[in-house]
């Protein structure tokens, strides 16, 4: 795999709370100069990255009920709707951790249900955040299969603001359990090369990252 073809699997992300406008340029300036498929922005700052961006092929991703997934059902539709309109491609949503822990499936599912309802005739793509450091293998499994159930696009493994980021096993798990059907994006705590080309081989479709640039740079180190 060379540099242009491993940048097409990542989401160049910044979600600091403390991202500038002058930080969301840098963003999209390495976005265009490396090739990466995506940058990944606070809801706030998709404007300006779509501005930045305009007149390229490179997707603007934005992050709803982020990063607890804690908050109203209603307030992340209206969350994503907002994302979309202001130029979102896709929308990197949180489960809601907490009614996976009870076992309110029927909530979990509705919660994801009504994102992507409400921003795929948009034509916005849905990634379900399961925060896997939170969850049993029980668990993953179970919150992969409702957000396949409910419409989603993709799953993520975390938010990068948990306990733990994306770990191979994680990623395979998620894999063996959407199967072919849905993308499945790792993101937290990859710094490299090796790390990213892991993952890829464990069967995520897309990275997420705030050091992309890394990533690519120490792909000769391999």
């Amino acid at each position: 795999m060379d540099a242009r073809e491993l940048a097409k699997y990542i989401d160049h992300t910044n979600l600091k709370a403390f991202a500038t406008r002058e930080d969301i340029k840098r963003l999209c300036e390495e976005a265009k100069e490396y090739g990466f498929y995506a940058v990944c922005v606070n809801p706030y700052r998709v404007k300006d990255a779509a501005e930045f961006l305009k007149g390229t092929d490179i997707k603007i991703a934005s992050v709803v009920g982020f990063p607890l997934g804690a908050t109203f059902t209603e307030t992340k539709v209206q969350e994503a709707i907002m994302a979309v309109r202001n130029g979102a491609d896709e929308i990197d949503m949180v489960m809601n951790i907490g009614a996976m822990k009870d076992g309110d499936y029927g909530f979990v599912e509705r919660d994801i249900r009504e994102v992507v309802e409400a921003v795929h005739p948009m034509g916005a793509k849905v990634k379900v955040i399961i925060e896997t450091c939170y969850l049993s293998d029980e668990e993953k499994i179970k919150a992969c299969e409702l957000a396949k159930k409910a419409g989603a696009d993709f799953v993520k493994t975390s938010t990068g603001f948990g306990t733990a980021g994306a770990k191979v096993e994680d990623v395979k798990l998620m894999r063996s359990v959407v199967g072919n059907d849905m993308g499945v994006k790792a993101a937290g705590g990859i710094h490299n090369a090796k790390q990213a080309i892991a993952m890829i081989e464990a069967g995520a479709t897309r990275i997420g990252a705030s050091r992309s640039v890394e990533i690519i740079e120490t792909l000769e180190l391999i």
